[in-house]
């Protein structure tokens, strides 16, 4: 199967914790959405005619996109690819962009899958992050979808920040599952290099992350929604029986996929590329006929480090029967001898002949999977 992921690099504001290419103005949209349909045109052969199962627009902000922006971006897609008649199509949204009219927009466009920005259900901790929208905003966007017919959407929850108490976390888990959320994506409150967080910490206006209440909060995490019957799939994410997000998993997979717009990443299984992450010069670049992404072309070695760290990250764990057929006998060995610090401390077990990790490896996955790299 095949992917195409669309970047929409606009918001309304900007959250303090994000690193993701974006503007905060708007005036440049027509010429983003031109420029786009001009990279649609000279990518098309990129997949090489496989058929796309996936297509994910993010960003940024894609609910900013107005609909006929939106049907316009698919009848693009559509012309240009073969695109499967039951392709999960998803949209980033923030909450405070969801009423009726969007949703019926939004479905008629083609979109049937949501990923909703909620964060928080508590006002404070989304004025602390600088969202956009508000709490009362988080609870009616969610009611708003369901009455729409989606039945397939996602919320994303954050942990860890300073003003969320392990009880407020409970209650913010608690509070989706009353709703029966399909599908749950959370993430630790990371403090990313060059953010409007970082500045503020190291002037001491707002209180460094505590990386022991991360741990905790993803511990209860874990616990809460297995109790509750969730998959947790892959390390940031959880779903009810039939509502992985095919898209996400995909990469973890290793499929291929095509990336579209400004700091979009593709992948083709051996080579990587990524756009510019400038809207001017991505901009110029096509149109001037001109695709602007920088490529690298992926060792042997690269591609097993490749798999190693996507695999690890996921329920199924490292198969090392595909590290054997695809990278040698002495590769797997190799891989299970360096992999016994990690069985013999509780941090990964053996699983129908996968190494996968456990609650506590899960704390460490990133640097269990860098340890295991070849060189």
């Amino acid at each position: 199967m095949a992917g195409i992921y669309v970047h929409v690099p606009f918001c309304k504001k900007a959250c303090h914790y994000c690193n993701f290419h974006f503007s905060v103005s708007l005036k440049n949209k027509n010429d983003f959405i031109a420029a786009l349909l001009k990279e649609i045109l000279l990518q098309q052969n990129y997949l090489q005619q496989e058929v796309v199962q996936t297509i994910y627009f993010g960003g940024g902000t894609p609910s900013l996109l107005l609909q006929e922006e939106l049907i316009q971006i698919m009848q693009a897609l559509r012309a240009k690819f073969t695109i499967s008649s039951n392709a999960e199509v998803t949209l980033e949204a923030n909450p405070d962009d969801i009423s009726a009219a969007s949703l019926a927009a939004w479905q008629q466009a083609g979109i049937n899958r949501l990923s909703i920005g909620i964060q928080s259900f508590f006002e404070e901790d989304l004025q602390w992050m600088n969202r956009a929208h508000n709490a009362a905003q988080a609870m009616a966007s969610i009611s708003l979808a369901r009455a729409a017919g989606f039945t397939n959407f996602s919320i994303d929850l954050i942990y860890g920040g300073p003003l969320l108490t392990d009880e407020k976390w409970e209650q913010n888990v608690a509070r989706a599952l009353e709703l029966q959320i399909p599908h749950l994506s959370c993430y630790a409150l990371t403090v990313e290099p060059h953010t409007a967080l970082e500045k503020m910490i190291a002037q001491h206006k707002k209180e460094p992350v505590d990386a022991d209440k991360q741990a905790r909060h993803f511990l209860l995490l874990m616990d809460w929604l297995r109790l509750a019957g969730y998959e947790h799939y892959e390390i940031s994410n959880f779903a009810l029986p039939g509502f992985r997000s095919r898209h996400n998993a995909a990469y973890w997979a290793g499929s291929k996929y095509l990336g579209l717009g400004p700091s979009a990443h593709s992948f083709n299984g051996k080579q990587r590329r990524w756009n510019i992450a400038n809207n001017a010069l991505y901009q110029e670049a096509l149109q001037n006929g001109k695709l602007p992404f920088e490529e690298e072309t992926l060792t042997e070695t690269q591609q097993l480090n490749e798999y190693i760290m996507t695999s690890l990250r996921t329920l199924e764990g490292l198969d090392t029967g595909i590290v054997t057929t695809r990278f040698g006998t002495e590769a797997a060995a190799t891989l299970q001898k360096m992999s016994e610090k990690y069985t013999s401390s509780g941090k990964l077990q053996h699983v129908n002949g996968s190494l996968v990790l456990t609650p506590e490896g899960k704390l460490f996955a990133d640097g269990i999977a860098a340890d295991l790299f070849f060189n």
